[in-house]
């Protein structure tokens, strides 16, 4: 027996538009508990990293109103070339796909 694709059903859940993610920019966000259940449940945007580990959880346990509601359109933007390294290559994919995330290089 296969095991179910851990991707299913993401291009569904991912918002159309970066203007659709309006998470806040600053401040101390609590997350509920169907994100998060245990560790750390508060996440202070002012802190990279830890505003790459919402991130993360957000886009890999959240539901398309999660990312609505947490996700900053700017901050994803901004933060993107480290956090996709730390999201599988289902989630580089399909957010790349759907969201102008990547930003040209020059040189």
């Amino acid at each position: 027996m296969a095991l179910p694709d851990l991707y299913a059903g993401l291009d569904e859940k991912i918002p159309d538009s970066l203007a659709d993610l309006h998470g806040p920019a600053e401040g101390v966000v609590p997350l509920p508990p169907h994100l998060v259940w245990s560790g750390l449940t508060e996440f202070d945007l002012a802190k990279p990293m830890i505003r790459m580990s919402m991130y993360r959880i957000v886009i890999t346990t959240g539901r398309k109103a999660d990312y609505e509601a947490y996700l900053n359109a700017d901050l994803l933007v901004h933060d993107w070339p480290q956090l996709r390294r730390g999201l599988g290559p289902g989630y580089r994919r399909a957010l790349e796909k759907k969201l102008p995330l990547r930003r040209e290089t020059v040189g």
